[in-house]
Parts: structure tokens; C-alpha cells; sequence
């Protein structure tokens, strides 16, 4: 896992897409709350931008910079090495 000592400009990317994953998910519970109501179009995309975030933070903990072009659609799948706990 990269760090902040180490790593800064990695660790300040990976930071960042938990920050967009944070704010896109207040989002979805500040739409559905003022709303009552989400049809599942509009929840699937909610929840894929919050998935593509999440699942670039977990692909990228050991990069120690950019995420490239080519690099960018692999690390944004869900991790094929993490399993859900709960």
C-alpha cells in the first residue's frame, strides 16, 4: 500500500477518489431523501460512479502514480480480490 510519506502525489490521487466516491453517495441519499423515491436507472448510475471511485481506489493502493488511459477501465471493474465482509 502506498503512503503519504512515500507516495504523496499517489496517496493525494487515492485520497481524492474516496473523496468523489463520498460525495457522489451523499448526493444519491440527498436525492432520494428530497425525492421519496429512485427508479433503478437512476440508482444503477448512482451507485456505478460510486462503484467506478471505490473500485479505482482499491485497484490503484499500490500505484505509485497516475492511473493511466489503458489503465483506467481495467481499474475501475470490481476487485476480483476483495471480498464483501458483513
Amino acid at each position: 500500500m502506498i503512503s503519504n510519506a512515500k507516495e504523496p502525489v499517489a496517496w493525494a490521487l487515492l485520497l481524492t477518489e474516496l473523496d468523489e466516491a463520498r460525495e457522489h453517495l451523499e448526493k444519491l441519499v440527498n436525492v432520494m431523501n428530497h425525492a421519496g423515491t429512485i427508479d433503478d436507472s437512476e440508482f444503477a448510475v448512482y451507485l456505478g460512479h460510486v462503484y467506478a471511485h471505490l473500485n479505482r481506489a482499491w485497484n490503484s493502493r499500490n500505484q505509485n502514480n497516475e492511473i493511466t488511459e489503458d489503465q483506467w477501465p481495467v481499474f475501475s471493474q470490481f476487485p476480483r480480490d476483495l471480498d464483501p465482509v458483513g
